[in-house]
This record gives structure tokens, C-alpha cells and sequence, in this order.
């Protein structure tokens, strides 16, 4: 499952809806691009990273309207969108990377962005992932992502923090919204999630100052590109984990 058929999913729950005035609460390319195509009388991006908002504004320059706005900004700041409402509002992997930029307020972000959901929110996440057991792409996934990590805490920065759909439909619920649906997509992961996984591993070396541990980490991620690819070549995709996307409306 591509992250365009997860849009493609939300257009067949839009349906015939206009989508009139959107807000893409946690943009990035792959969002905004989708976005950028569809019907809107107008779009607002939000991201809370400024070189990110500047990368955006360059590489959507041609397809910006004079009404949309891409604008660096972070939903712990109550004065941020604030009186603004939109018709439908994307939180495109928004819970899981929140703590990088606001940490903790997971909590209060959907009660948070409430005010500004005037007709439907679509939520997309990745569920947390289990444990792998027997399942051998499925340990090589786990052990992608525990060397990602390992490696962004030493570097001294912030990981991602991914939550179950459980946890944000109950959040959901108590904040205002009802939902409507939720459904839940397989992933098959390509070489694409294992390079740039271990790409961000390597970038991160960088910052840490223990040589002797750069060494150590170094080594095992060559090792584990090399396993993790020739996995691939043998079984065409690692089956694990699935992501979800939420329907909701403000009550």
C-alpha cells in the first residue's frame, strides 16, 4: 500500500463533497502535491519546520494560488489559524512526528485542531509495530527502525513516536468528533523504505561524537542494507505492519 492509495481512499470517502477550503495540518510533499490536485477554493499547509516551509514554498511556487499559504507555524501556539475554519483538514502522519517539534502535546492536539474542522478531518498514522516473532521481515523491519532510532537519540534529537488507531479514535471521541470510519492497509515495504530508513541512520552519524561508537554503528548499517535488500530481491517486498486512515466530523 502506497501512500497514494491512501489518498485515493480519501477521495472515495470525500466522494461528491466539494472540498471547498482544505488545511493540511502537517504538510510535506507528498501531501501538498496531492492536495495541489484536487478541486479546493483554496488550501493552507502548515508545518512546524521553517526550512521545511521554505523547501515547500519554492517547490510548489508554480502551483500556488494567491488564496493558499504555506505557513511555518506549531499547534502548541494557541494563536496559530486562530478564528479560521476549513472544510476538510489532513493530519497526514502528523501524531507520529509531532514529537520531534512539540513533544507531549499529542494529547491535546485533536481537541486542539477541533475548532478549525468544519464538515470532516482524515487522519492518517502507522500503526505501532508489534513484535515479530517467526517472522523474518518483519525482525528485519524492527531492526531497520530500533537502528533509525538508536542512532537519532544519539545524534541527541527527538525520534518519531507513532500511536495506535485505538488510542486516536478514543482521542477522537472525547474531543469533540465522531467517527465514521476507520480501515486499516497492509504495508509492503520496497527498497525505497530500507534506503531511506538507513540513509537517515547514516546523516546522523554526523553528530555523534563517540568515533569508536560511529565505527560500530556504521558498520551495522552497511550490514543491515545488505540483508534487508537481499531479503528483498528473494521475496519482491517485506509484508508488516499496516497503516490506518480515520474519518471523522466534528460533532
Amino acid at each position: 500500500m502506497t501512500t497514494d492509495a491512501l489518498f485515493k481512499h480519501i477521495e472515495l470517502l470525500q466522494g461528491a463533497r466539494p472540498w471547498g477550503r482544505v488545511l493540511d495540518a502537517g504538510t510535506g510533499s507528498a501531501s501538498l502535491r496531492w492536495i495541489t490536485g484536487l478541486n479546493t477554493m483554496s488550501w493552507t499547509a502548515v508545518t512546524a519546520d521553517p526550512q521545511r516551509a521554505r523547501k515547500l514554498r519554492n517547490e510548489f511556487s508554480d502551483s500556488q494560488r494567491d488564496s493558499d499559504r504555506i505557513l511555518a507555524g506549531n499547534w502548541s501556539d494557541p494563536l496559530l489559524l486562530g478564528g479560521e475554519t476549513f472544510d476538510v483538514v489532513l493530519a497526514d502522519y502528523l501524531i507520529g512526528s509531532m514529537d520531534r517539534f512539540s513533544p507531549y502535546f499529542q494529547y491535546r492536539f485533536l481537541r486542539r485542531l477541533r475548532p478549525h474542522v468544519a464538515t470532516r478531518l482524515y487522519l492518517v498514522g502507522l500503526e505501532p509495530y508489534r513484535e515479530a516473532g517467526d517472522d523474518a521481515g518483519g525482525r528485519l523491519v524492527l531492526e531497520i527502525a530500533n537502528l533509525r532510532d538508536a542512532c537519532i537519540l544519539h545524534a541527541g534529537h527527538r525520534c518519531h513516536r507513532e500511536y495506535p488507531s485505538d488510542w486516536v479514535i478514543g482521542e477522537l471521541e472525547s474531543s469533540g468528533f465522531s467517527v465514521e470510519e476507520e480501515k486499516r492497509f497492509p504495508i509492503i515495504y520496497g527498497t525505497k523504505f530500507i534506503n531511506e530508513q538507513l540513509d537517515v541512520c547514516r546523516r546522523k552519524l554526523e553528530f555523534i561524537e563517540n568515533q569508536e561508537l560511529v565505527g560500530g554503528l556504521r558498520s551495522r548499517i552497511d550490514k543491515l542494507r545488505e540483508e534487508a535488500l537481499a531479503f528483498y530481491d528473494v521475496h519482491r517486498g517485506i509484508r508488516f505492519g499496516y497503516y490506518y486512515v480515520i474519518s471523522a466530523r466534528p460533532v
